[in-house]
């Protein structure tokens, strides 16, 4: 007999969960390990209660709990529907900072809608390359900065690279934020690579790797390395902003000039609606 639900809309603030989706077959989800003490001893969460479950492919699933026990959680799955995620990838390639800075640049950067995090080693860094411990924070941080923000994906974190390796491993258009560049600025070089995509294809969405520097900036050295793998230096304007602020500048820039900060409502994502079938999965 199939299980009815109450009118809860995903809408309404519920509390939302990254899980691996082999825990999701068809309309039950079995939520096992930490998340069943977050929910039943942290929320209080019971039967009957909804909460919001992301395989991180980009699809959400609101369910009513069925069952809450000291060692899983069951719920019924009523609605699946895609998140709203930007278009466009941002990859924040980020000179390593401070722990405190750094955590700020991932939390922000994750509720905007940034796409993936590589840690950067460069000339004039002050931190260190992060042990694991501080890897795993780090990605405990953006878990919880993308199921605050209703982020459908969970953003990559990358292994720490030094700034040579990391510019190799850029493809595609990159900029490099530079505060010595007067010459190209970050909306002209956008407003040009957008075009040439919609030339191209107007389904094409941008890809952008953006380089942030350290504390004292990059060296005039690593600058001309960059340019060596067609990594554009880019102004961020007249103002010299601080390492921990420039990614964002930069992130909420790129997703403003591409449409990206539009109300998702007026897309197609929000009517992406569907009743999950035994065939869903």
């Amino acid at each position: 007999m199939k299980h009815e639900m109450g009118e809860v809309s995903i809408g309404k603030e519920m509390h939302r969960f990254f899980i691996p989706p082999e825990w999701i077959d068809q309309e039950i989800v079995v939520i096992r390990g930490k998340l069943v003490h977050q929910i039943r001893n942290v929320l209080r969460l019971r039967g009957g209660d909804h909460i919001v479950v992301l395989d991180d492919t980009g699809w959400e699933y609101k369910a009513e709990l069925a069952r809450v026990t000291r060692d899983h959680v069951e719920g019924v799955i009523g609605e699946k529907r895609l998140a709203a995620e930007p278009g466009t990838r941002i990859t924040l390639y980020q000179a390593l900072l401070k722990s405190s800075k750094f955590e700020f640049i991932l939390q922000k950067c994750t509720e905007l809608g940034v796409s993936g995090f590589v840690p950067v080693i460069c000339e004039r860094c002050v931190a260190g390359r992060p042990r694991d411990k501080r890897v795993e924070r780090w990605y405990n941080i953006i878990v919880e900065a993308a199921e605050q923000s209703r982020r459908g994906r969970l953003p990559t974190l990358e292994p720490a690279l030094p700034f040579e390796k990391a510019c190799q491993s850029a493809i595609g258009l990159s900029l490099l934020a530079w505060e010595r560049e007067k010459t190209s600025g970050l909306r002209s070089m956008l407003r040009s690579e957008i075009y040439r995509k919609r030339i191209i294809s107007e389904k094409h969405y941008l890809s952008v790797n953006i380089f942030i520097g350290p504390e004292g900036g990059f060296s005039p050295s690593e600058v001309e390395f960059a340019r060596g793998y067609s990594i554009a230096p880019i102004s961020l304007g007249g103002r010299v902003v601080r390492s921990e602020t420039a990614g964002l500048v930069a992130a909420t820039a790129i997703l403003y000039e591409c449409g990206d900060l539009e109300n998702p409502m007026s897309s197609s994502i929000a009517s992406a609606v569907s009743k999950p079938s035994k065939s869903t999965r």
